[in-house]
């Protein structure tokens, strides 16, 4: 049996447009059921563990760089251990990833945004479509956080594929869903860098723009699907 797992996040809405939010991403992390990447889990709950968190801590990505709960206590240098152990947990495994966004002051409404984002995933899946077809069963992982992005889903991968099956998950139960919410993290800090809307208190997390292409994007974007 070859079975394929999907895991996906996002980051934004579907509300109008506004200054600080300005895109909704969508991120996808597929990973071959037949690589196991349990010695990596432990290994990085190991890690966790020697940071002073439980070794089953949910880590969140985003008030990590805000500096939210839980992570408010925590000076720069603490958060920035934590998110490094991430990354480097995300560049020893064996999976890949695609992102899909739209700028939301482009969109009128949450059906031309649905019909955007349904485009780009079917468009995706047609083209690896043999790719998909050789794996016996696909699961899709998703917290249902989103009614909107649970319909694009449901429509795009049932009309596309065979054999999909849905679970309805908690970010805490799987550390490739947190991984799906560090990419979302590092994809909008990307566009936002790209576009000048990335404001003073995010930067500071990052240090220089050159710092985070060349230690994070740059590294985990190996991953990406079709970079080779």
């Amino acid at each position: 049996m070859k079975e394929l797992s999907i895991f996906v996040d996002e980051s934004g809405d579907f509300g109008e447009y506004n200054y600080h939010s300005p895109y909704y991403i969508i991120t996808m992390v597929f990973h071959n059921q037949n690589d196991d990447i349990t010695n990596n889990i432990e290994k990085f709950n190991n890690e966790l563990s020697l940071l002073g968190f439980d070794r089953q801590h949910c880590v969140h990505n985003g008030p990590i760089i805000r500096r939210e709960h839980p992570y408010e206590h925590m000076d720069i240098k603490e958060r920035r251990q934590i998110f490094n152990k991430m990354v480097a947990f995300t560049r020893q495994l064996n999976i890949s990833f695609k992102c899909f966004h739209i700028e939301k002051k482009h969109i009128t409404d949450t059906i031309e945004a649905s019909g955007k984002l349904s485009k780009q995933l079917a468009s995706f899946i047609r083209e690896h479509y043999n790719e998909f077809l050789s794996y016996d069963k696909i699961k899709v992982y998703y917290d249902n956080g989103q009614i909107e992005l649970t319909r694009i889903l449901s429509s795009v991968l049932n009309a596309l594929l065979p054999e999909v099956e849905f679970r309805k998950v908690l970010p805490s139960e799987y550390r490739l869903f947190q991984v799906a919410d560090l990419i979302c993290t590092l994809e909008l800090i990307r566009l936002k860098m790209e576009s000048k809307t990335i404001s003073k208190h995010e930067m500071a997390f990052w240090g220089k723009e050159s710092d985070f292409k060349k230690n994070y994007l740059k590294r985990v974007y190996q991953k990406e699907y079709d970079v080779k």
